[in-house]
């Protein structure tokens, strides 16, 4: 056993025993404490199976060095157990690395129309009614927050959360800018398009973790406009939040209520304020991580999407593939995945 795995299993028989006190399940230090042990939970199971598999490979190539039958059916069972080493290994890997902390909350997205006029508040909508279909495909639960139509269609920009548990692990690397590049049907002379879109990934932040003081904040109430309904537009429901120290300013209007439109832009707000400390902490990482997550900025190609070609490409992993209809109907699992593998081997790395 190497030191790593006794210190873990120590801590794990620790906390077990702090846990058979009753006075810790009302304390504040008890969701820290279930959380932690659940996680050693995982890893002391994966390393007592490891132990496990390490004397049945060494029993079993034992028994294979002899002759007939049984060192036939020891061989076979070696190359078994050696593939559930290496899988073993694997997730012992995963769970050891570092875990970005934030990983475990929902998401707020923010998609934005950039380069492109009409094109690319379009292509905002397609990209909008990707990530909702991934959403549905994975049994996630999405939230409207603020959307602003585009004169031909589309969006200028549209806002939402995705309400699962590690949903900001799954989408963070959607941010950045997504080009599309395609023959717009105003187009007479057959002409290729290029337009852009900026994808923003917030972690959705709770009200402790960011703390914002009052005088901190300018609240201004307007009459909101655009649809929603003439109920919508005949009070001042309208909310718009500048927090000044930064500058962010969030609007708000798609509720009919001001209550419901402030608590929607004071948890935009606070995500806003959250991701700007992560990016502030993320200037430690290594170069190659840094360009895998972002820099946030908004100039960033991130992935182009080429409909004469037929073909979507990731720039951060060089990764290319067909059929962008199936992607824009929210089969982006390959992409999503591999991205996470460039990451875990950034991480085993060290980079």
């Amino acid at each position: 056993m190497d030191q790593q795995e006794t210190n873990l299993h120590q801590e794990h028989e620790l906390l077990k025993k702090k846990l058979e006190d009753p006075a810790v399940y009302g304390s504040k230090d008890y969701p820290r404490l279930a959380k932690r042990i659940s996680e050693l939970d995982r890893i002391v199971e994966l390393f007592d199976a490891r132990q496990r598999l390490q004397k049945q490979l060494s029993e079993e190539m034992e028994l294979a060095k002899g002759e007939g039958e049984l060192a036939e059916l020891a061989s076979a069972e070696v190359a078994k157990t050696k593939q559930l080493l290496a899988s073993n290994e694997a997730y012992l890997t995963a769970e050891l690395l570092p875990k970005d902390p934030n990983d475990e909350r929902e998401a707020i997205i923010e998609i934005r129309a950039a380069a492109g006029g009409d094109e690319a508040s379009l292509f905002a909508g397609e990209l909008y009614r990707m990530y909702i279909r991934f959403c549905e495909r994975h049994g996630y639960k999405t939230e409207m927050v603020s959307e602003s139509p585009g004169e031909a269609g589309g969006f200028k920009e549209i806002i939402f959360e995705v309400h699962t548990p590690e949903a900001y692990k799954t989408l963070k690397f959607e941010a950045g800018v997504h080009r599309v590049q395609r023959i717009p049907a105003t187009e007479s002379q057959g002409r290729i398009h290029t337009s852009t879109v900026t994808v923003a990934v917030l972690p959705e932040a709770e009200v402790s973790d960011i703390e914002i003081k009052p005088e901190d904040l300018r609240i201004d109430v307007f009459r909101a406009s655009g649809h929603g309904g003439q109920s919508v537009n005949t009070t001042d429901s309208a909310v718009r939040i500048t927090h000044l120290p930064t500058g962010i300013v969030v609007s708000q209007q798609d509720e009919k209520s001001q209550i419901k439109n402030r608590d929607k832009g004071m948890t935009v707000l606070r995500s806003r304020l959250l991701a700007r400390k992560i990016e502030q902490e993320q200037q430690e990482l290594g170069d190659a991580r840094r360009k895998l997550i972002g820099s946030g900025d908004r100039s960033e190609k991130i992935r182009t999407y080429n409909f004469p070609q037929d073909r979507i490409t990731d720039h951060r992993i060089g990764y290319s593939r067909s059929n962008l209809p199936s992607a824009l109907d929210g089969n982006i699992d390959d992409i999503i995945e591999k991205l996470h593998e460039y990451e875990l081997q950034l991480l085993k790395d060290g980079s």
